[in-house]
């Protein structure tokens, strides 16, 4: 009896062990992934406020960040006023804020922020959810930010202060 008792319980940590150790390999292996995806702006398509599609091929020959909000969560809303009120200094940058609410709620959004009439800033309907699984989203707010040559620069989750974003563009 005990050696079965014995037995059972190897064959059942063999069997947690290696579960593990596949879980572990397989979350490194598409953190990898995603890191290699994002390491230029993927292809992508969302739709814009007005019911145009928006894809890579839109972004200017300038830095760009992309903010991943929603507009329900206080700190998406804390980082949007932190950008808002410091506008001037991403003048040379393109912001594009990205939700996947419906586009009613992201204009309500944008014009709360004094944000929905700025050159630089475009506001984009992710219809599908798909830039989460792109960008690997976790947390929200969720910022990339690029060069003017689309390469990654760097990523941000979560509330984040505006220097440390423009340290990157500038």
């Amino acid at each position: 009896m005990k050696k079965k008792l014995k037995l059972i319980i190897g064959i059942v940590l063999v069997a947690i062990v290696t579960f593990l150790g596949y879980k572990i390999t397989t979350k490194l292996n598409h953190k990898k992934e995603v890191a290699e995806r994002i390491k230029t702006v993927p292809n992508f398509s969302f739709t814009t406020l007005n019911g145009e599609s928006f894809t890579q091929n839109n972004l200017q020959n300038k830095p760009t960040i992309f903010v991943y909000f929603n507009s329900d969560c206080e700190y998406c809303q804390s980082e949007t006023t932190k950008i808002q009120e410091r506008l001037q200094d991403f003048k040379h940058t393109q912001l594009v804020f990205v939700s996947y609410e419906k586009k009613e709620q992201i204009l309500q959004f944008a014009k709360s922020y004094k944000l929905d009439n700025q050159k630089n800033v475009t506001f984009l309907e992710d219809t599908k959810a798909k830039f989460a699984t792109i960008f690997d989203v976790n947390s929200m707010p969720y910022i990339v930010v690029y060069d003017k040559n689309k390469q990654l620069l760097q990523k941000f989750k979560g509330d984040t202060k505006v220097d440390e974003i423009l340290k990157f563009i500038e």
